[in-house]
């Protein structure tokens, strides 16, 4: 039998945890669960943040957070499914800045927080109590883990930029509109 040490305890605790709350507000967005708008309500919040066309923005997000999530909770895949939520999280993160680095304020702490852990968990490995384990790391070589970081990476930046290119034509667009006072 593997010896489990506490290692192995602390990495299921963080996978279990943030995956866990991944999983579940991927869920929201997708399918509306726990209270969440399912992809029609959260298409419309992407367009509103910039994130355009609305629906597919959706369907990543939601497709980052509830698989990535998952997939770290088991711990399978764990260097794909690390990046694929820190890229998700940069992209969350990119919508918060503006409002400065504390939640309380509107701002980037939580993205930025669980996109460090799920990016950390990627690096880290998912420690023997893990799928990973059990298949014999398949799916979590070393390789795997610059790789995913950095299609993660340029993922997010792609997203990052789009909006802020589809906000500065919203921005235009504001400018452009027709005066509504004394129609």
């Amino acid at each position: 039998m593997t010896h489990v040490d506490r290692r192995d305890l602390g990495l299921l605790l963080l996978r279990l945890g943030i995956g866990g709350s991944l999983a579940a507000h991927g869920a929201q967005k997708l399918f509306g669960w726990f209270g969440g708008g399912g992809i029609e309500g959260t298409a419309a919040g992407m367009e509103q943040m910039g994130y355009r066309p609305g629906r597919p923005s959706a369907v990543a997000s939601g497709l980052a957070e509830a698989g990535g999530g998952a997939l770290l909770a088991v711990g399978l895949a764990t260097p794909v499914a690390g990046a694929t939520a820190a890229g998700g999280m940069a992209a969350a993160a990119a919508v918060h800045a503006p409002n400065g680095y504390f939640a309380q304020n509107g701002g980037l702490e939580l993205p930025a927080s669980v996109g460090l852990v799920t990016a950390g968990l990627a690096v880290a490995g998912p420690g023997r109590i893990s799928l990973d384990h059990a298949f014999g790391h398949v799916f979590n070589r070393p390789w795997m883990v610059p790789v995913a970081l950095a299609a993660a990476a340029a993922g997010a930046a792609a997203m990052v930029c789009a909006r802020g290119r589809a906000l500065r034509e919203m921005a235009d667009d504001d400018e452009n509109a027709p005066d509504s006072e004394g129609v």
